[in-house]
């Protein structure tokens, strides 16, 4: 099979699988928290993207990995771990949930860019090295996760709005 083959497919096999923990033990977990201990897991998790370093560092990948996507990965991972440890840090207090909106769309848009950027550098799976396993294995997960996060900041904040329709102050 072609390189490149059996990396999307270990990109739609993980969908596949995360998609499945996710429904069946992940999910059930959170949906009944209040916001910010449902939100406190994902942002945990997220704050191990820091490893997204791994792109830059040589004998790690390629000497052939595109500098433009490497750069772009490492450093949108480190400013989303930062975001998700600073939310961490806040969640308790108001700005917490603005640091997770910010934190939740940053992410969300570098995992997504990072495709992108692959994709128009015409990035081969083998030019990745050991990282191989962040877009197979990590990615995935990460993706799924900021979608429960946008799911769990936008239905508190509609139970919040009925909440407040109901009983003004």
């Amino acid at each position: 099979m072609l390189p490149q083959i059996c990396f999307f497919v270990s990109v739609a096999f993980s969908f596949i699988a995360w998609g499945i923990v996710t429904t069946r033990y992940i999910w059930p977990e959170l949906r009944f928290r209040r916001r910010d201990e449902g939100l406190r897991p994902l942002l945990i998790l997220h704050s191990f993207r820091f490893i997204g370093l791994a792109f830059l560092v040589p004998g790690v990948v390629s000497p052939d990995l595109p500098s433009a996507f490497a750069r772009s990965a490492a450093y949108g991972d480190v400013i989303a771990a930062t975001l998700a440890l600073l939310s961490l840090l806040w969640l308790s207090r108001g700005a917490g949930l603005v640091i997770a909106w910010v934190f939740n769309l940053w992410g969300s848009a570098d995992l997504l860019n990072a495709f992108y950027q692959a994709n128009h550098a015409g990035l081969l799976a083998g030019q990745l090295g050991a990282t191989y396993f962040i877009p197979t294995i990590a990615v995935p997960l990460l993706l799924i996760t900021h979608g429960l996060a946008f799911r769990i900041l936008l239905q508190h904040q509609n139970e919040f709005a009925m909440r407040e329709s109901r009983h003004p102050a």
